[in-house]
């Protein structure tokens, strides 16, 4: 059943029901694929905590959550593409990479592995039931051999400036590294002892970031440092603190 198919009948049950139900069964065993270009492949674990049988269809994007299976062009297969996994049983998923001359080789580069998990229909007819499909997105993070330091050096040496921009005061990210770097919190010091948390996302290998401060700040507000909290390659939280430049 194709990408399309499931998305019409689902359509179909959002407007010809009135009740809303939808809880995802299908759990993945990891937030982030690590996928080492000297790896022939890497493996990721399915498991099915619910109570039916599920329909499970994956499949990698390069970073638009819009786009369909059908219309993404990226360098991997994932088997199988679709899959029933039975109640308190699970299935592995296999990703493989194909060389492509799109993808960069001083740097590691992002795609998103994204899990559907289709519910199965009711045993019997009811006038007011709801069924949606429900998609999971991971990041796969694709590393190129020999890339030079690692994430958590990439990770602990970023440069950190604060900025006037527009009568706003950003917070400026960069950089240096080969790898991804992504943030569960970013904390600019006050000088009065508290923090000024700052709405913060991924920044890319080699890049520099701006994060919009929410109020605006001077030198003599801020003690000169930035506390954030990065994700390693185990999901885990690290805590640094960097200084900050003006």
């Amino acid at each position: 059943m194709s990408f399309c198919l499931l998305t019409r009948l689902f359509c179909c049950g959002v407007f010809l029901c009135w009740s809303f139900s939808a809880q995802a069964s299908v759990v993945i065993d990891a937030t982030r694929i690590i996928y080492s270009a000297k790896e022939r492949e890497v493996s990721l674990r399915l498991s099915n905590q619910g109570q039916q049988a599920a329909l499970v269809q994956t499949w990698i994007d390069d970073g638009n959550p819009d786009a369909k299976p059908d219309e993404v062009d990226v360098p991997f297969v994932v088997m199988p593409p679709m899959v029933r996994i039975n109640p308190d049983k699970g299935q592995s998923l296999r990703i493989a990479y194909s060389s492509s001359s799109s993808v960069p080789k001083d740097r590691e580069s992002v795609f998103w592995l994204n899990v559907l998990d289709v519910p199965p229909l009711p045993s019997a007819r009811l006038s007011n039931h709801m069924q949606l499909a429900l998609r999971t997105r991971i990041k796969l993070f694709f590393r190129p051999v020999d890339l030079p330091g690692s994430a958590t050096e990439s990770a602990e040496t970023l440069h950190w400036s604060l900025l006037k921009s527009a009568n706003k005061t950003v917070l400026q990210v960069r950089n240096d590294g080969a790898f991804h770097v992504s943030f569960n919190s970013v904390e600019v010091k006050l000088k009065d002892g508290s923090g000024l948390k700052v709405e913060s996302k991924m920044i890319a290998p080699k890049t520099s970031a701006e994060f919009v401060v929410e109020k605006t700040l001077s030198a003599s507000d801020v003690k000169g440092s930035v506390v954030y909290e990065w994700i390693n390659d185990y999901g885990s939280n690290v805590r640094n603190e960097a200084k900050l430049h003006f």
